[in-house]
């Protein structure tokens, strides 16, 4: 008897334990909960990210979201909440949901929100499908019990889209949705060894082929002591609704500058040429 009560309470120490480290999860009404954003966290875990890479970047959205500067953008906005949801995404097919649509309103249920994402298990994948990202991070927004002043999908990746649709066309269907798409294009490469499948100035392709919506943006990373600061920026320039008008004086109206097909064209040859598995 003696033994079966210490089981019983080893087991509920267990469950509350993970308790604890669940994210504050608002389940779906029959009206749609205000918020002032909906936000899909889409980060790339291909394997052209080394582990120590996976790491920076998962404790960089770990910090940057319950950052006192990050939880004061939430608290100014008109209902001074938002909800997130954290996905990860490599070839098509690859998107998993990592922490589930969670409400953020204040520093406790971002903390929350962090604990369960550093507690999450890292994973790798391979190839590099931008254009299934978006389109799968597009499909959370339905029956996510939330209805937001804003919808974005926030996408992060260090190469181009080299499977499934084109990227363009995904941006296409996402924006006539009125989602806005914006990137994190991740250059840490640069300055070292070109890998098979990476390109040069990944950021003007994320801008003229990833990007899109009202008040689009990027913001590059190109150094992994960099990675937490651009990831909390970005973070509080989508939470505060930067004004479209702002992004086209910074970008301006230009003619496209990237080839937004290279990722499929650099996987064409590479296969042509008898390629085999790198990434």
């Amino acid at each position: 008897m003696a033994r079966f009560s210490a089981s019983l309470r080893f087991a509920a120490a267990a469950i509350a334990a993970w308790a604890w480290l669940l994210p504050v999860v608002s389940p779906a009404k029959a009206e749609d909960q205000p918020v002032d954003l909906e936000l899909v966290l889409a980060v790339d875990i291909s394997l052209s990210m080394d582990r120590v890479e996976q790491q920076v970047q998962r404790q960089g959205y770990v910090d940057a979201m319950r950052h006192p500067e990050v939880i004061g953008a939430i608290r100014s906005g008109l209902h001074g909440r938002i909800a997130v949801t954290y996905a990860e995404w490599a070839g098509t097919g690859t998107l998993v949901v990592v922490v589930p649509w969670t409400l953020i309103d204040g520093e406790a249920a971002a903390q929350g929100f962090s604990r369960y994402l550093a507690a999450s298990p890292m994973r790798g994948a391979r190839r590099t499908s931008i254009s299934d990202a978006i389109d799968q991070a597009g499909a959370l927004f339905g029956g996510n019990g939330f209805s937001g002043i804003r919808r974005v999908i926030d996408i992060s990746g260090d190469g181009p889209n080299n499977q499934g649709v084109p990227v363009t066309a995904a941006r296409g269907r996402i924006v006539a949705r009125g989602i806005t798409i914006n990137g994190l294009p991740v250059q840490l490469d640069e300055g070292r060894p070109a890998s098979l499948f990476s390109i040069a100035d990944l950021d003007v392709y994320y801008e003229d082929c990833v990007i899109g919506g009202p008040g689009a943006f990027i913001v590059p990373v190109r150094s992994v002591e960099e990675f937490a600061i651009a990831v909390r920026r970005k973070l509080v320039l989508e939470i505060a609704g930067l004004p479209a008008r702002l992004i086209r004086a910074q970008f301006g109206e230009r003619p496209p500058r990237a080839d937004c097909l290279i990722g499929e064209k650099l996987w064409r040859e590479w296969m042509d040429g008898g390629g085999y598995w790198r990434e």
